[in-house]
């Protein structure tokens, strides 16, 4: 999941830890999701200068959970892209909890 990328002037590598940093801190920024903690499952494929990211939420009670997926989604694309220079293919969400 590191992503390396190749400059002229050396290298830059972005870790493991730091791109789960921008997804969860991406995710979390909508209102009424969080990123489950316990079994926690957060996948993040990047290769060739795209990436896809599986992840699993609790959302608010009273939310209307397509619409928090749905800008999770974004969020968490739009993250991966300006920080990172990713092509995100895909951000696949399950929502696996209601929190009160």
């Amino acid at each position: 999941m590191t992503l390396v990328v190749l400059e002229d002037g050396g290298t830059v590598t972005i870790t493991d830890a730091a791109l789960a940093q921008i997804v969860v801190q991406a995710a979390e920024a909508v209102e009424g999701a969080r990123v489950r903690r316990q079994r926690r499952r957060l996948e993040i494929a990047v290769a060739d200068g795209h990436a896809s990211v599986e992840l699993e939420l609790a959302v608010a009670y009273g939310r209307v959970l397509p619409d928090v997926a749905r800008e999770v989604q974004r969020r968490v694309a739009d993250a991966l892209t300006r920080m990172c220079g990713l092509d995100v293919d895909a951000v696949d969400v399950a929502v696996e909890e209601l929190d009160r």
